[in-house]
């Protein structure tokens, strides 16, 4: 990104602020929109023996874990907003990638948060799945926009993790003495 484009969006913690607000605005948009259409615990094939649009309230966390939380985890998400709020300074947030990953991880739990306090569990809708010979089907838990920006948020952080540490082997490398 340029300096001018840069500039118009401010601060880093515009930037990060700006993207959080719009994955929070997609996420609830797109529970609003299943939501007035589809039914809690109906279905509807989008893709016949790969992806359906679900309607599953989880009152756990990711794959359905620790069910019947919703509480806990609620507050647990406000702590974890804090905590990475004000710890972002050392996760490369003065980087536009790091910004980005911020803003998707911040914009997520949001997200989440406000269906657990809203409506008392995470609206999850994206399901996607492959049949098998018995009938039976394997697939990945349902999810939502707001966890898709957690885990791409996390992977950015990875990614820019790994990438720094392989830079400051790669400097420690080349700076110490041939045998």
């Amino acid at each position: 990104m340029n300096n001018v484009a840069k500039n118009m969006l401010g601060t880093p913690n515009r930037r990060i602020g700006l993207l959080a607000a719009l994955v929070i605005g997609l996420d609830q948009l797109t529970k609003a929109i299943l939501v007035s259409f589809i039914q809690p615990g109906q279905e509807r094939v989008v893709v016949p023996g790969l992806f359906r649009l679900v309607h599953w309230k989880n009152t756990g966390a990711a794959w359905s874990l620790f069910q019947g939380s919703n509480w806990l985890l609620a507050s647990i998400a406000i702590i974890a907003v804090f905590v990475l709020f004000f710890s972002r300074r050392h996760f490369e947030s003065h980087t536009l990638l790091g910004q980005v990953a911020f803003g998707l991880i911040l914009g997520g739990i949001v997200g989440n948060l406000i269906d657990r306090l809203r409506v008392g569990h995470v609206i999850d809708f994206l399901y996607f799945y492959l049949p098998q010979r018995d009938g039976s089907e394997i697939g990945f838990p349902a999810f939502n926009v707001a966890d898709s920006a957690i885990c791409t948020g996390v992977g950015l952080i990875f990614l820019l993790t790994w990438r720094t540490d392989r830079g400051v082997d790669r400097v420690e490398s080349s700076s110490s003495p041939a045998k």
